[in-house]
């Protein structure tokens, strides 16, 4: 995959529910034993110099991320490091955040692997350990335009927002492949459209896209507040999660959605007949970020669990099994790399701190405005 450069210091700040989309809620925390030490094992010299501690916490996304964190790569870093006793907390990347503020004086969770948004509102509140490279060296592979605000954490993963849609309903109806963020607002789009309002990252990043798409921007949203105003009566209602988008794609209630092509890649490949589109007018980045939780009690374990998130097996997995494109230059199957392809040259870079300034007015308009025209 070719990596072209973007900022993505500007992409870290406020995107509340995105992973509302990629996760469910868990309060029971799992848990997977170590395997025993063998007695004869040898540790290598390299390994030798720090001493990992005997549990570590990892907290992230639910559903498929948590199937894969605790099938395959937990078992992975134990044949590694069979000491380690590893618990995953799942959630989305809002409530993680809120979990490890709460949690400040004595914290529970070691690592966070969360959406970028989250994280950089996590990193302005002070919650989260520079990283350092001679630490965890294998961060020296990820792309330098990945790289994350004072090193606040590790970029894992990312993939691109954009438009989906199912191409029977599509091709049953006669309705357009969509090429533009405008296409949303189409006539044709009457009955046929299913959205997340702009609580959700989905929602937000399509409204701010159509501001740009429109000669505005975050900075000047009026363009897509009148997109979003039109494209509500289209619908009986927004939806609230990831998981009724899906639902409404699947039973045929919609044909279009705005998220992200790793969540529209992994549908495909569950038997949805759905495309995804990289808008002419490009779109923003989604990335996963692992950081150090603050005064963590497991600080050694949790670098190497961050440093083997970013070894070329790990990153492997995250694209052939998830469909997320890997943060490092890792060579992989040619149909995945292939897939994952995108015009990085179109990548738009939101500016972040207006947005978190101007979130409370922006929700307060949307459902005072906008969300009343739905059903109409």
């Amino acid at each position: 995959m070719k990596k072209k450069a973007l900022t993505v210091l500007s992409i870290f700040a406020l995107t509340g529910s995105l992973l509302a989309g990629c996760g469910s809620s868990s309060t029971q925390p799992q848990t997977s034993e170590p395997a025993p030490t063998p007695a004869s094992a040898e540790t290598p010299a390299a390994e030798k110099q720090v001493e990992l501690e005997d549990s570590l916490i990892v907290s992230g996304n639910g559903a498929t991320v948590e199937k894969l964190m605790k099938d395959e790569i937990f078992k992975k870093f134990n044949e590694k490091y069979p000491n380690v006793k590893l618990t995953y907390v799942s959630g989305v990347s809002t409530e993680i955040v809120a979990k490890v503020k709460a949690q400040q004086n004595a914290p529970q969770i070691d690592i966070a692997i969360i959406e970028g948004g989250e994280q950089e509102k996590g990193r302005l509140e002070g919650l989260w350990e520079p990283l350092k490279e001679e630490e965890i060296p294998n961060m020296k592979n990820i792309s330098q335009d990945l790289a994350v605000k004072d090193n606040s954490g590790a970029t894992v993963n990312f993939t691109p927002m954009g438009i989906s849609y199912n191409t029977e309903i599509v091709k049953e109806k006669n309705l357009p492949v969509p090429t533009s963020w405008n296409d949303l607002a189409k006539p044709e789009m009457k009955g046929n459209i299913t959205m997340t309002d702009v609580a959700s990252n989905f929602g937000r990043s399509a409204m701010i896209m159509m501001a740009y798409a429109n000669g505005g921007s975050e900075k000047d949203i009026e363009a897509g507040f009148e997109k979003m105003g039109t494209i509500a009566g289209y619908m009986p209602t927004f939806a609230k999660s990831a998981a009724q988008l899906q639902q409404n794609l699947q039973n045929k209630t919609a044909a279009y959605t705005t998220w992200t092509m790793a969540r529209s890649l992994t549908q495909k490949d569950a038997g949805l007949p759905i495309e995804f589109v990289f808008p002419q007018e490009g779109g923003n980045l989604v990335p996963t970020i692992a950081s150090l939780v603050k005064n963590a009690k497991h600080p050694e374990a949790a670098k190497a669990f961050i440093d083997f998130l970013l070894t070329d097996e790990v990153q492997t997995m995250y694209a052939t099994k998830l469909y997320y494109n890997p943060s490092t230059n890792v060579a992989l199957p040619e149909e995945v790399a292939k897939s994952l392809e995108f015009d990085r040259s179109k990548v738009v870079a939101f500016d972040y701190q207006v947005i978190s300034d101007q979130m409370a007015a922006w929700l307060d308009r949307f459902n005072r405005e906008i969300a009343p025209k739905t059903g109409k």
